[in-house]
C-alpha cells in the first residue's frame, strides 16, 4: 500500500494486503477519455451539456473496432454517437439522440415522450444491424433496426410500453411478459435479446429481434412466472432468485448476470431454455443464500463484490465492474465455481483496497463508481460514472493471450 492510502485506514479494520500481479487494463493507461470535467478541488462535477461532456454515464459500447461509438449520457438524458472511434481526449460527438441539440438536457427533452426521447438511459448494445437501449425511467427498451447515423433518429420498436407515448412502470398495469419496470441492462447474443428488468427483479429473453411494439418476452429468469416481481422470488435468496439484476454477458457458452442487490454474479453453465432455471454458480459469494456486500466485511477481497453493475467478457475472462468498490476484477474460465477468487484487478492497488479514485484526487487512470463496461476486440469501454467520463482503455496483454 502507499502511504497516502495507509493514513486513511482504521487500524481495527485493516486487513492483510492481497496483492495482484495481473491487471485487467493495460499499464499504458486509457487511450482516450471522453468527458471527465473536474472542479477546482479536482472532484468530478455535473457539467453543462455540449458535444464532448458527460454527466454520470452508465453505459457505452463500441460497435466495431473502428466505430461507431455510442454512449448513454445518463444524467443528460441523451445518447451521444461518434462515427469513428475517437483518437484523442474530449473528441466531440457527431450525433445526439434525445435532445434537440448538444446544448440541451432534461427528461424526455422537457416535452412529451416520443420515439426519440429518453429518461435516464442506461444499458446500450448492438442488436444485429441495429442498436438497443434501456430507457430506464421511461420503463421501456428502444430498438433501432439499423444503427442511427444522424441526429434524433426515432427508434423503430418499443418494448415494455404499448407505444412510444407510454412511460408508466409495467405499462400502468400489472407485471407481465409485455411489461418492464426500470430496465437497466441489454445484451444481444446473436440470436436472442436479453434484458435485465431490474425493478421487476428478473431477466427477460426474446428469441430473435423483436418485430412489434410491446412484444411479450419468451423466457423469464429470477421469477417463477411472468406475473411475479417479488424480491428474490418472494423467498430466501437462492440459485434462481434475483434482487437487482443489472447487466448480462456470455462467457464461453455460459450466461452471466450481475445481481447487484445480492452483491453477486450469477452464472449458468449453459444458456437456460426453461423459465426460472436456477444458476449453477455465483461469484462474489460463497453460497447461494449469502448476499452481504464484500461478504459482510468492510474491506473487499479477490472473492467479493459490492453492487456489481457491469459485466463483459474477453476470451477466457469474465470482467466485472465492481461498482461500489470502484474497481474492475476478472476471473479466468478455469476458475468458474462459487466463491472463486478473481485473478485480475484494475482501479485499486490491491484486492483489499476500495474507495472512489482510491480515496485520492481523480487521475486519468483512477475509477469512481464504474457502472458499465463493454469490450470490442482488445478495447474496453468503461462508463466511469463517478468521474463523469467514458474511458477507452486497451485490455492488459495477459487477458488477450
Amino acid at each position: 500500500m502507499t502511504a497516502a492510502i495507509q493514513v486513511r485506514l482504521k487500524p481495527s479494520l485493516k486487513r492483510e494486503p492481497a496483492l495482484c500481479s495481473t491487471a485487467v487494463l493495460h499499464s499504458d493507461g486509457p487511450r482516450v477519455c471522453i468527458g471527465g470535467g473536474l472542479g477546482e478541488d479536482r472532484l468530478a462535477i455535473p457539467v453543462k451539456p455540449d458535444a464532448a461532456t458527460l454527466f454520470g454515464p452508465r453505459g457505452a459500447c463500441l460497435l466495431e473496432p473502428e466505430g461507431p461509438l455510442w454512449i448513454s449520457d445518463t444524467g443528460h438524458h441523451r445518447l451521444l454517437g461518434w462515427k469513428c472511434i475517437p483518437s484523442h481526449d474530449s473528441t466531440p460527438a457527431d450525433w445526439v439522440i434525445g435532445q434537440p441539440d448538444f446544448a440541451h438536457e432534461g427528461r424526455n427533452a422537457k416535452a412529451d415522450p416520443s420515439a426519440a426521447s429518453l429518461n435516464v438511459p442506461t444499458g446500450i448494445a448492438a442488436i444485429g444491424a441495429g442498436l438497443v437501449v434501456a430507457d430506464a425511467w421511461n420503463h421501456r427498451i428502444l430498438i433501432w433496426k439499423t444503427r442511427p447515423c444522424a441526429h434524433n433518429v426515432p427508434a423503430d420498436i418499443v418494448l415494455g410500453q404499448a407505444n412510444f407515448c407510454g412511460t408508466e412502470p409495467n405499462g400502468g398495469g400489472n407485471v407481465s411478459a409485455h411489461s418492464l419496470f426500470w430496465p437497466y441492462g441489454v445484451q444481444w447474443d446473436g440470436s436472442r435479446l436479453w434484458v435485465a428488468d431490474t425493478g421487476n427483479r428478473r431477466v427477460l429473453m426474446w428469441r430473435g429481434v423483436p418485430s412489434c411494439n410491446a412484444q411479450p418476452a419468451d423466457l423469464v429468469l429470477g421469477q417463477p412466472d411472468f406475473d411475479c416481481r417479488d424480491e428474490n422470488g418472494g423467498a430466501d435468496p437462492g440459485a434462481g432468485s434475483m434482487r437487482w439484476p443489472h447487466a448480462i454477458a456470455f462467457w464461453q457458452g455460459r450466461l452471466c448476470v450481475t445481481d447487484a442487490g445480492n452483491n453477486r454474479i450469477m452464472v449458468w453453465a449453459t444458456v437456460p431454455q426453461v423459465d426460472n432455471t436456477p444458476c449453477d454458480w455465483v461469484l462474489g459469494q460463497r453460497h447461494f443464500n449469502e448476499v452481504d456486500h464484500n461478504q459482510s466485511l468492510y474491506w473487499p477481497s479477490a472473492a467479493t463484490l459490492h453492487m456489481p453493475y457491469g459485466i463483459a467478457t474477453a476470451g477466457d475472462w469474465c470482467i466485472a465492474a465492481d461498482t461500489a468498490n470502484s474497481r474492475l476484477i476478472a476471473w479466468h474460465t478455469t476458475d468458474c465455481r462459487s466463491g472463486a477468487d478473481s485473478r485480475a484487478l484494475s482501479g485499486q492497488l490491491e484486492f483489499n483496497a476500495k474507495g472512489d479514485n482510491g480515496w485520492l484526487s481523480p487521475t486519468r487512470e483512477s475509477l469512481s463508481w464504474p457502472y458499465g463496461i463493454s469490450v470490442c476486440t482488445d478495447i474496453s469501454v468503461i462508463a466511469d460514472s463517478g468521474n463523469n467520463r467514458v474511458l477507452l482503455w486497451p485490455l492488459a496483454t495477459e487477458l488477450l493471450a
